[in-house]
């Protein structure tokens, strides 16, 4: 990406954090619904945060930080840089109002500007766009959830939900199996765990051409798939057993809860809002089970990572089926996110971005349609703990070859 080109997607980026914002009041973009969420407020002020703090302050000479106090508000898991609020006390930030982070990222932006033409600082810049646009997604997914909580089911966008196409009948990309080169490649931009590149055995296998939809999870309910321990995995099954789980997330009848409040639920869109136990259950349900991210990979390698349904604008985010393997839902995988053969954890504070959270979490893959078009490519590893559901997570079936 030329250096012109990396200022427009800045300010491309930082454009549209705000753009999905505008339908909040400072009282939406204040709550904090649950410990894995944050306020709206506080994803614009974080990712500005990012810009003054790895940008700003080391690389505009005279630059004096906008109010010293915020950096212990909005740092968020940064050791290296210092105290922090705890996570759940976000919610407890009823200032700086919305106008004034609003007003920071301004003056942040303004600063920035010379520095989007600065060679050197490239892969930095690059580093801070794709984490705003990570920030983006858990905007949207985080005041879903929020505004989910609310009794009257408010609506952040209006309107009625757009339909999903009929899905046609199941068929799977057949893979030969072998010998298989996974990881990022090339010059492009890439988060750390992306990389080194290495290869892996693949064992014949085929991934299926379409995502697990709404009606055919209602086959899974009406089966008893809630109630029957021999599907699940341990850890699963007693967590549908103390959380009282029997529906993905965000159901209820024959509704579902979207950024525009409670909607039929449409069969033939893809099922979203379920855990890594929920979607391996169901795999195994099927007579299926969930591929590996290396067999996921080796598929997607032939694929347009910005193909699917993903974000382009301020618009509300809703899975409606789509060719290809990107887009609609991040997909799970049955691997722990791990390091590759030859990680080495960054220089400085950035290198607390990944390896860190390299324990107890599985990989996803692909992208979501609140996931900003061409953020994700083959190679992107997302990660959640296997009972988190709130993001947009689905799945895609795998088996064995026949032999």
């Amino acid at each position: 990406m030329g250096r012109a080109s990396l200022a427009e997607h800045y300010r491309a980026t930082r454009a549209l954090s705000e753009a999905l914002a505008r339908p909040l009041s400072d009282a939406d973009a204040s709550i904090q619904s649950m410990e894995d969420a944050s306020p709206a407020k506080w994803h614009l002020a974080h990712t500005t945060w990012f810009w003054e703090t790895f940008l700003l302050r080391d690389h505009a000479g005279g630059y004096r930080l906008h109010n010293p106090d915020w950096p212990f508000l909005f740092n968020s898991y940064y050791e290296a840089e210092g105290a922090r609020i705890s996570r759940f006390a976000r919610g407890m930030l009823s200032r700086p109002a919305l106008a004034e982070v609003l007003e920071w990222r301004a003056r942040v932006d303004e600063a920035m500007a010379p520095l989007l033409a600065d060679a050197a600082l490239a892969g930095l810049i690059a580093l801070g766009i794709a984490h705003e646009q990570q920030h983006i997604e858990l905007l949207l997914t985080d005041i879903k959830h929020a505004l989910f909580l609310n009794p009257l089911g408010p609506a952040m966008w209006e309107g009625v939900a757009s339909a999903a196409a009929q899905p046609a009948p199941m068929g799977w990309y057949e893979h030969p199996g072998g010998i298989a080169l996974v990881g990022h490649e090339g010059d492009g931009f890439a988060f750390d765990n992306e990389g080194p590149r290495h290869r892996v055995l693949i064992e014949p296998f085929a991934l299926a051409d379409g995502l697990v939809t709404n009606g055919e999870w209602e086959e899974f309910i009406a089966d008893g798939g809630y109630a029957e321990p021999r599907l699940w995995l341990a850890d699963g099954w007693g967590w549908v057993q103390r959380e009282g789980v029997s529906a993905p997330l965000y159901w209820r009848e024959d509704m579902h809860f979207t950024h525009q409040g409670w909607q039929a639920r449409d069969p033939h869109a893809p099922v979203t809002h379920i855990s890594f136990f929920e979607a391996d259950a169901y795999a195994t349900w099927a007579g299926a089970r969930l591929p590996t991210e290396f067999e996921w990979e080796a598929i997607a390698a032939s694929h347009d990572p910005a193909g699917g349904n993903q974000l382009d604008g301020a618009a509300p985010p809703l899975p409606v089926g789509g060719a290809g393997v990107f887009g609609d839902c991040w997909q799970f995988t049955r691997s722990a996110y791990l390091p590759y053969p030859g990680f080495r954890v960054a220089e400085g504070a950035v290198g607390e971005y990944n390896g860190k959270f390299m324990s107890g979490q599985v990989v996803l893959r692909g992208a979501s349609c609140a996931t900003v078009r061409g953020h994700s490519c083959a190679s992107y590893r997302n990660f959640f703990y296997p009972h988190q559901r709130w993001q947009f997570t689905g799945l895609r079936l795998a088996r064995d070859a026949v032999r």
